[in-house]
């Protein structure tokens, strides 16, 4: 992703104006969070009474029991999660997934906990399900109406918070503009601060830097801003040290942004050596319950598919053997998770077998092909021996396509972050492919794309990603055009 500001997009800045009550919702986020603790338990408590009611149960002091297990297990989750925090810098779907983690969680706890008072409770199971069904639907409906309308409320000014940054730098003309753009986040850009004199700045910035960083520090001591973001070099380590030891004398919330996106981070975390902390700059999407998730998901879809398509299996290995001579299967090395050599099968479209240094790509009319060779490339059918593959555990439905070795030692040499693309399992279908790009890549260009959408899957990946994927394989066909 380019980081770059255009220079046609000039940044502006609003000037610092006294604040003297914090915006139209409370100031204080204590205060803000026991409002939704309160609407939460309210909405649970009613639901709970109207789901006996219209079952046709009257709660007595023993049924109370099961409500009062769900509101400790509640708020046992929620704090697990973090569901009160702010989740003013937060997209709207993570906020909701965290309200449904939490319900679920609770749900479990109380399931677990009523089996010891089951004999003492008198609301009938048909209740408490649709007290659970209904709860889950509630508690995510009112916070995203409730999000929907915070954002409005901030497009027009309140509920706004005054944020200035620390260093006229690229990043932090991008964090300004972020900022400028996202109106909904409800945080208001006050201006550049930085020490260097006007002609040593980028010229877009000129207009926005208001004066240097003692200036700023003396606004945060007078509480003229709530949020300052510090976006210096990482180089200039002593003086964001000295910054923060400044900003340590006001109530100002601090952020250091550290210019990691010039590594184009791959689902990067924090991750703890010791007392250390450490960065992962390149990583996978699937670790604990995401590779369980993943791994169930696979093997869901490949048994159900599998069953579907074993007698058309059937009849394309019959039809492979009589019309060419040699093996119904083809065994391919290729890469799999972790850049490992993993064995993929093909069903034969070719009379000879390229497994080596040097691995020929497929050509339109290519004198290789066998009777139906063409026929079975085109349309895919020569792949689906790979749902054996992703049963094993070499592959995925979903996920970035295999290469051979020979292709890989050659792109890995000429594409910048090409073996990234091997930091999740391959895939039968993948983001590329939906996305047009199968078939030869008879330009680089063509694999920069391929490998490009590869790594736009890594960063973005989620179940409901790999359902889009699925589908879009599905309902566009498995005919290309580019196959051959």
């Amino acid at each position: 992703m380019d980081n770059r500001v255009e220079s046609n997009k000039a940044i502006k800045a609003h000037p610092v104006e006294p604040n003297t009550n914090g915006g139209l919702v409370v100031r204080n986020q204590s205060g803000f969070s026991t409002i939704y603790r309160l609407i939460d338990l309210s909405l649970v408590t009613i639901l709970y009474y109207s789901s006996a009611a219209y079952y046709g149960t009257q709660i007595d002091t023993t049924s109370l029991i099961l409500l009062f297990i769900n509101v400790i297990c509640f708020q046992i989750s929620a704090e697990g999660v973090e569901l009160y925090r702010s989740w003013r810098g937060h997209r709207t779907p993570e906020m909701l997934r965290a309200a449904a983690i939490t319900w679920m969680l609770s749900i479990l706890g109380t399931m677990t906990m009523g089996y010891f008072f089951v004999q003492e409770i008198k609301t009938p199971p048909p209740a408490i399900l649709l007290w659970f069904a209904s709860s889950f639907v509630v508690l995510i409906m009112w916070r995203f109406v409730m999000r929907k309308f915070l954002f409005r409320i901030r497009k027009s000014g309140l509920n706004s918070r005054r944020s200035i940054i620390i260093g006229a730098t690229q990043l932090g003309a991008n964090v300004a503009l972020q900022i400028q753009q996202n109106e909904h986040l409800g945080i208001q850009f006050n201006g550049l601060y930085d020490d260097r004199e006007p002609e040593r700045l980028p010229h877009e910035m000129q207009g926005a830097v208001l004066g240097n960083i003692e200036a700023a520090i003396d606004m945060a001591k007078r509480n003229e801003v709530d949020y300052i973001y510090i976006a210096l070099p990482m180089s200039a380590e002593n003086r964001i040290r000295s910054i923060l030891e400044q900003c340590s004398d006001t109530t100002a919330n601090v952020y250091v942004i550290p210019n990691f996106f010039m590594y184009n981070l791959l689902n990067a975390r924090w991750q703890t050596v010791g007392n250390v902390q450490a960065l992962s700059v390149y990583d996978t999407p699937f670790q604990g319950a995401s590779d369980v998730l993943k791994r169930f998901e696979d093997i869901v879809l490949s048994t159900l598919i599998l069953m579907l398509i074993s007698i058309p299996m059937l009849a394309i290995a019959a039809a492979v053997k009589l019309t060419s001579k040699g093996p119904v299967i083809f065994k391919q090395k290729r890469y799999g998770l972790d850049g490992k050599q993993i064995t993929v099968y093909k069903f034969r479209s070719m009379t000879t077998q390229d497994n080596g240094a040097v691995v020929k790509q497929a050509t339109k009319n290519d004198a290789r092909l066998t009777k139906i060779g063409g026929f079975l490339r085109r349309t895919s059918l020569d792949e689906l021996p790979q749902f054996i593959n992703v049963l094993q555990g070499r592959m995925s439905i979903v996920g970035p396509r295999p290469h051979a070795v020979a292709h890989n030692e050659e792109y890995r040499k000429i594409i910048t972050g090409y073996m990234l693309r091997h930091k999740v399992k391959p895939g039968i279908t993948g983001w590329a492919q939906v996305n047009g790009l199968r078939g030869e890549t008879e330009t680089t260009n063509k694999m920069v794309q391929r490998v490009e959408y590869d790594l736009d899957y890594i960063h973005r990946w989620s179940i409901w990603f790999d359902i889009k994927i699925v589908f879009m394989t599905v309902f566009n066909g498995f005919i290309n055009k580019n196959a051959y």
